[in-house]
């Protein structure tokens, strides 16, 4: 390996760029999050069927849950097969 020898003074201004040259960094990072922000993501239409078939399962979990609320075995399964059907008609 080379053998790389430094003063004092060229170490610290090394140490100095590397301190700016982070600084830098995040700066640039703050501001790309900042403008990913503002544009934000456009949400996709939703599709009539995907609307059916949201009306159909609220329809028929109920059948698929116990007492308590919680799924029964299966049930959740059952339940999305049961509002595929419902919601094809």
């Amino acid at each position: 390996m080379a053998d790389v020898r430094l003063s004092m003074a060229e170490y610290m201004e090394l140490i100095e760029s590397v301190k700016r040259a982070n600084d830098i960094r995040r700066e640039v990072v703050s501001e790309a999050k900042d403008i990913g922000r503002s544009v934000g993501k456009a949400k996709k239409k939703v599709s009539a069927y995907n609307r059916k078939y949201k009306k159909a399962f609220k329809k028929v979990s109920g059948k698929y849950r116990s007492k308590s609320g919680k799924w029964m075995k299966n049930g959740f399964k059952r339940a999305v097969k049961e509002a595929h059907k419902v919601a094809k008609k």
